[in-house]
C-alpha cells in the first residue's frame, strides 16, 4: 500500500523510505506523482510526471495528430453517423412535403425524452410504434432526439405520438 507524504521527510537523499512504495532506501529523490510532491525509492522515480512523455492522438499512420487535423477527424466522424441516422431519404424525393398543410407546432424542451420513456413505458420497439402510427421510423427517430424541425417532421406525426402515446409534446398557445 503507497505511503503518503506526511512532511516529515528530510528529502535530499539523506536516507528513509519510498512515499510510493515504502521501501526504505539511502537515495530519495523528490518526485511529483499524481499531483503530489513526494520522496520516492530509484525504483519509483519512474513514476515522476515530469518525467513521463505527454499522451497525443495518433492517425491511422502511428503519427501524432494536430489539433486541427484531430476537429476535422471528429466532424467526419460525426458527419457519418449523421448519414446513417438519415437512413433513406427517397420518401422526400418522392412525395415531397407541405409544411403549409402540416406545420409542426411549438414543442416542448424535454419533447424526446417524453416520447422514448413513454413508448418504453408501453413496451414498444421504435420501427412497432412507426408501423402502428403510419409513419417513417427516421421520423420518430428525430423526434425522440430533439431533431424534428431539422428533419421537417410534420405537426401530425407530433399529434399522433400525443395521442397514441398519451403525452404533451407541444406547447399550447
Amino acid at each position: 500500500m503507497a505511503k503518503y507524504s506526511t512532511g516529515n521527510s528530510s528529502g535530499g537523499g539523506s536516507g528513509g523510505s519510498c512515499e510510493l512504495c515504502g521501501k526504505a532506501s539511502d537515495s530519495l529523490t523528490e518526485a511529483s506523482v499524481a499531483g503530489a510532491t513526494l520522496q520516492v525509492c530509484d525504483s519509483c522515480a519512474s513514476h515522476n510526471d515530469a518525467t513521463q512523455p505527454t499522451k497525443s492522438k495518433r492517425g491511422n499512420d502511428g503519427n501524432a495528430m494536430s489539433e486541427q487535423d484531430r476537429r476535422r477527424r471528429a466532424a467526419q466522424r460525426t458527419a457519418r453517423m449523421d448519414d446513417a441516422r438519415k437512413g433513406d431519404a427517397r420518401h422526400w424525393e418522392e412525395e415531397g412535403t407541405s409544411y403549409d398543410s402540416d406545420p409542426l407546432p411549438y414543442l416542448v424542451s424535454d419533447y424526446g425524452d417524453r416520447v422514448i420513456d413513454a413508448r418504453q413505458e408501453e413496451g414498444l420497439q421504435r420501427g412497432e410504434l412507426a408501423d402502428e402510427l403510419g409513419i417513417q421510423e427516421n421520423d420518430l427517430l428525430a423526434v425522440e432526439q430533439n431533431r424534428a424541425n431539422r428533419a421537417s417532421v410534420g405537426g401530425s406525426v407530433i399529434e399522433s405520438l400525443e395521442e397514441r402515446l398519451g403525452v404533451t409534446l407541444s406547447e399550447s398557445a
